[in-house]
C-alpha cells in the first residue's frame, strides 16, 4: 500500500524530529524541510498530501510560506506556532492555513488533526477511490457539485480548500437554517469546540471573498447576528 506523503517544515530540527517520529509510527512517508525554499523544493518535486508548517523561520516565513502554497494547491496546512493570541491565530487561518496548532504541543493529538485533514481532503480530491455522492445543490447564486468538488457562484468557477468547501456544502444543503459558529465548527471539524476562537469566523472571511461579489455586503452567507450563519433558500 502506498504511504502518504507529509512535509514537515520547521527550523528547529527537534521539533521536526520529534513529529516525524509519531507520524512514520502512524504509518505516513515523511519530508522534512528546515526553510521555506528547502520546504517549496520539496512540494515541486513530491506528491505531497499535506504539510505541518512552523510559522515562525527565517528568511521566508511560515505565512508566506502558506500564501506560496494556496497559489497553485488546496492541500491541507497545519500552522505550528508558539504565539497563542486570537490575532495570530486569525493572521494564520486567513492566508489560508486549514488548521493552528500551539507550541508545545501534543504529539498524540497533532497526529489526530492530520488524520482529521487528511479523511477531508481525500473527500475533497476528486481523484479520491472512496464511494462518492452524485449530488448538485444549486442555491442563491451557487451551484455545488459533491461528486467532483466543484462550485461556481455567480456564473464563475471558485476554488476552495477542502475546509471552505465542507463549511459552504454544509450550510448550502440546508438552506435557510441557522448555524452558530460553534455547530460549523463541530460538524466539519469533527471534534468539540471547548473554548471560544475565531476559526469559524476567519474561514467564513475567506470563503465571502471567494464566493460573493462584494464580501462586505454578503448576499450569499448571511450573518445572524448573535447566532450564527446561514443561506437562504
Amino acid at each position: 500500500m502506498e504511504q502518504t506523503s507529509i512535509l514537515v517544515v520547521d527550523d528547529d530540527k527537534e521539533i521536526a524530529e520529534l513529529v516525524e517520529i509519531h507520524l512514520v509510527s502512524d504509518g505516513y512517508r515523511v519530508f522534512k524541510a528546515f526553510s521555506a525554499k528547502e520546504g517549496l523544493e520539496i512540494l515541486d518535486r513530491e506528491d505531497i498530501k499535506l504539510v505541518i508548517l512552523d510559522i515562525m523561520m527565517p528568511g521566508v516565513d511560515g505565512l508566506n510560506m502558506c500564501k506560496t502554497i494556496r497559489g497553485t494547491s488546496t492541500i491541507p496546512i497545519i500552522m505550528l506556532s508558539a504565539r497563542s493570541a486570537d490575532i495570530d491565530k486569525i493572521i494564520g487561518l486567513s492566508t489560508g492555513a486549514d488548521d493552528y496548532v500551539i507550541k508545545p504541543f501534543n504529539p498524540l493529538e497533532l497526529t489526530a488533526r492530520v488524520k482529521s485533514q487528511l479523511r477531508r481532503y481525500t473527500k475533497f480530491n476528486p481523484n479520491s477511490r472512496e464511494e462518492r455522492i452524485d449530488k448538485e445543490i444549486m442555491v442563491n447564486h451557487l451551484v455545488i457539485n459533491k461528486e467532483d468538488h466543484r462550485v461556481i457562484a455567480y456564473e464563475k468557477e471558485v476554488k476552495l480548500t477542502p475546509i471552505e468547501f465542507d463549511i459552504l456544502y454544509l450550510l448550502a444543503s440546508n438552506p435557510g437554517r441557522v448555524f452558530s459558529t460553534d455547530e460549523i465548527f463541530e460538524r466539519v471539524w469533527n471534534e468539540k469546540m471547548y473554548e471560544a476562537n475565531n476559526t469559524v469566523m476567519v474561514h467564513i472571511r475567506r470563503l465571502r471573498e471567494k464566493i460573493e461579489m462584494d464580501s462586505r455586503n454578503a448576499q450569499i452567507i448571511k450573518t445572524v447576528w448573535g447566532v450564527g450563519y446561514k443561506i437562504e433558500k
